[in-house]
């Protein structure tokens, strides 16, 4: 398809350049060309997108520096819109925003990428083992899986009818062979249609589904504060606000290592060097939990920093989010991690500026929110497309970087709007060593009813009744603090003084977590819940031990509550250990209440007997 359209862009002839303006050039002499149809420009032939066209004049966006280029030069069009290539090859391949393969671009021309360089984005000489699952005969259509091929010890490789292809096939074996070479031969009513394991599909059309449905079954983060207080279904959105230095990238990262996805796609849209250089470092480095096998093997990485042409970044965001989807198709669930929407936004701000069309708020174009929901609406649980029967899940969880930790600005507001999970990072947690630093009493998530049922069955029984009592002890102690910078702590009754030690036990013990810590990094749902009940269960038993005349001083400096601090660092196959803590809660606190003292001492009436 591609090589076809490559051949008619050969016939027709090249426009030339009107004028440059930054990462924007309006060329004219472009007779036929399209909305989103690629270009080349100039001798260098830079890598360009039309997108607005008033007469004869073609506005185009260069992925490229533009330096250099200059009126008169010739833009050659290349008859298709900006796609990408999917197939086997895409796990473990580090790209630019618009999928050029980073590594092999390294090995051809250096650690910088030379204007107008250029690469397959899929290994054309790689031969890969092909397992037919049809055989000649099966009638196929869109979306059929009509065999595997093993990607990485993690991935199996599901290779699909491509869409609006249907017929009889003619030909088909177990072989080896490169992208490009047919594996299959259809019988269709327009004669012999060739299908070989490579598709190729525009970057700003979503793939069809057969049907969607509401997102019921969470995306197991490992983090506590996202999955017992707010968390994300699998196949729904969240975003990430907050100021410079509050930890979103973090956040990203560890989402991108412990979530219980199969495929991640990891999109560093105009991000620092240094952090993208830090995912491609540690990525290769970390386990998967679940397979033994290196992360990279069922991660796809979109690496586009902030030293590369603004107007890339335009297009990363969809690149990045047509491989998810393909991986979807196939019945996967797949994650993308966009790192920031922010720098998008602000790419399509400048490209707005040049194309002079009229300003909306803060200068971002009017259209700005329309691009956001078209993003995020990509998103789904889905019945996938074709043969066998099958579901896949597409997440999105976009961090978003408001100036000044702003979440008034129109990008913050925009997303909102869009998304049903709002994990809101908060520069004064940061500041006080709080990680993550996510707000609890400012965050949502409208999938909590859904996902509490869920974990109602599937994890405990009484997974919703702890959240809700955690939340309530919150938001009294809240309630509290404003009193106690009033008044002093001495003007709260014992139960409120009590209360605000549980909170901070909550926040200390369970909120916070430390993603450099081998153990505390990852807490499987059993574990946060066992965690959270110790918790609760020590504040309900002193609760009614000081109601039965117990000292509260008695009741904070318990043995046992230190035992509860360092219960967060308990391996995943020792959860036993908190069976232990549960009774010694118990055992400590009966014996307060006996004693009308310290635990272990004996009461009165015991002593008397031991005479």
């Amino acid at each position: 398809m591609a090589e076809q359209a490559a051949q008619e862009s050969q016939e027709r002839a090249p426009g030339r350049v009107m004028r440059v303006s930054g990462p924007l050039v309006v060329a004219e002499g472009l007779s036929g060309t399209k909305m989103y149809e690629l270009v080349r420009i100039g001798e260098a032939r830079l890598f360009g997108e039309v997108i607005e066209i008033r007469g004869d004049a073609y506005s185009i966006q260069v992925y490229e520096e533009t330096e250099g280029v200059g009126p008169g030069e010739p833009v050659f069009p290349m008859g298709n819109p900006l796609s990408v290539e999917l197939g086997p090859g895409l796990i473990e391949s580090i790209y630019d925003g618009v999928q050029r393969p980073l590594r092999v671009l390294a090995e051809k021309y250096g650690d910088y990428i030379v204007r107008g360089a250029d690469a397959p984005a899929l290994d054309r000489k790689k031969r890969w083992s092909f397992v037919p699952t049809v055989k000649e005969g099966d009638q196929v259509g869109p979306g059929d899986i009509i065999g595997t091929v093993r990607e990485t010890p993690v991935v199996e490789h599901r290779v699909m009818v491509p869409p609006g292809v249907r017929g009889r096939v003619r030909s088909i074996k177990a072989c080896e062979a490169t992208v490009t070479d047919p594996v299959a031969v259809l019988e269709s009513d327009g004669g012999e249609v060739p299908v070989t394991m490579m598709q190729v599909w525009p970057v700003r059309t979503g793939r069809p589904v057969a049907r969607k449905h509401p997102p019921v079954v969470p995306l197991v983060t490992g983090q506590r504060v996202l999955d017992m207080l707010y968390p994300v279904a699998m196949g729904g959105t969240a975003c990430i606000p907050g100021p410079f230095g509050s930890g979103k990238t973090v956040v990203q990262h560890q989402l991108a290592k412990w979530s219980n996805a199969d495929i991640i796609v990891y999109l560093g849209c105009g991000e620092r060097g240094n952090e993208m250089t830090d995912v491609l470092l540690e990525f290769p480095e970390l386990h998967d939990p679940r397979s033994g096998e290196p992360l990279m093997r069922r991660t796809v990485l979109v690496a586009n920093t902030s030293n590369m042409p603004v107007a890339a970044r335009e297009a990363s965001v969809f690149t990045g989010i047509t491989m998810a989807e393909y991986f979807r198709d196939m019945g996967y669930n797949v994650a993308l991690m966009a790192d920031s929407t922010s720098r998008w936004a602000e790419a399509m701000r400048e490209v707005s500026g040049r194309l002079e069309e009229m300003p909306g708020e803060e200068g971002y174009p009017a259209y700005l929110a329309g691009r956001i929901a078209a993003f995020y609406e990509r998103v789904g649980f889905v019945d996938c497309q074709g043969a066998p029967d099958r579901q896949g899940t597409l997440t999105v969880i976009g961090a978003v970087s408001p100036p000044g930790g702003d979440l008034s600005e129109p990008v913050v507001q925009s997303t909102l709007r869009v998304v049903k999970v709002f994990w809101s990072l908060e520069a004064s947690l940061a500041a006080a060593r709080h990680f993550p630093a996510i707000s609890w009493l400012r965050s949502y998530s409208l999938y909590q009813q859904a996902i509490d049922a869920w974990a109602n069955e599937h994890v405990a029984p009484g997974w919703e009744a702890n959240r809700k009592e955690a939340m309530r002890i919150l938001q009294r102690e809240s309630e509290l603090e404003e009193l106690v910078r009033l008044v002093g702590i001495d003007a709260l009754s014992m139960a409120d003084r009590l209360l605000m030690e549980a909170a901070r036990m909550i926040r200390e013990d369970f909120l916070h977590q430390n993603a450099f810590d081998d153990i505390d990094t990852y807490t499987s749902l059993p574990k946060q819940f066992r965690l959270l009940a110790l918790i609760l269960r020590y504040h309900e038993r002193a609760r009614n031990a000081l109601e039965d005349g117990a000292d509260l001083d008695s009741l904070t400096e318990l043995p046992v509550i230190e035992g509860i601090a360092r219960a967060k660092r308990i391996a995943e196959d020792e959860l036993d250990r908190f069976d232990a803590l549960m009774t010694q809660v118990d055992k400590e606190i009966n014996a307060l209440t006996g004693a009308g003292g310290e635990p272990g001492k004996p009461s009165d009436d015991e002593e008397g007997q031991e005479e």
